[in-house]
């Protein structure tokens, strides 16, 4: 094998969105769009990758999982699943975020830009010293300093594909554990029995 074994997978916006990928060879990667039910059918579509490549759990070497900023429930699933399965595994998981999986390779400054709520976009500018992510109106998209490429118009099996790569600069150094990315409160008031909190 050309390198590691890095599972990736990603339900930061609607989508659900999974790769396999060894070393520079991307063996298989998928992607659904989807408003709901990542939650039901993301082990399905990784099993289905495994499957398909004639890999089981046990061949992984690491896990890399979008971390956001997006969806607050599709960072939650697949933040928990990166855990699980890390535990279950032994393996490190790496939290990788929608920012750093816009372009890994582009070294030039860019702002990497994700749709956020009611005229809203989370941003910051890569390439070089990264900025600190920021909330930005999306009518300030046109006064930044440097090209912008949004989240938006990568596809999200493409995205999948980054964070592995990105995953496999980290997966050794010991990583913490993967959490999710928020740069704002929920819009829900939160229930009177809340569940269970994401641990540190």
């Amino acid at each position: 094998m050309a390198g590691p074994l890095i599972l990736a997978f990603d339900t930061s916006a609607a989508h659900c969105a999974a790769a396999l990928v060894s070393g520079d060879t991307v063996l298989v990667a998928r992607a659904e769009e989807m408003g709901r039910g990542q939650a039901e059918r993301l082990m399905p579509m990784i099993e289905e990758l495994l499957a398909e490549t004639g890999h089981g759990w046990r061949d992984l070497d690491a896990l890399g999982v979008g971390i956001g900023p997006g969806n607050f429930t599709g960072i939650r699933i697949s933040v928990a699943a990166a855990r699980g399965l890390a535990l279950a595994l032994g393996i490190p998981a790496v939290g990788v975020s929608g920012f750093e999986a816009a372009d890994p390779d582009r070294a030039a400054p860019f702002w990497a830009v994700i749709p956020g709520p009611r005229g809203t976009v989370y941003a910051q500018r890569r390439g070089g010293a990264p900025t600190d992510p920021e909330i930005l109106p999306d009518t300030a998209l046109a006064s930044l300093d440097a090209p912008v490429l949004r989240l938006d118009a990568v596809p999200a099996d493409r995205l999948a594909v980054h964070i592995a790569r990105v995953t496999a600069t980290r997966w050794q150094d010991a990583p913490t554990r993967p959490a999710p990315l928020y740069l704002r409160p929920a819009d829900a008031a939160p229930a009177r029995d809340t569940g269970p909190a994401i641990l540190p």
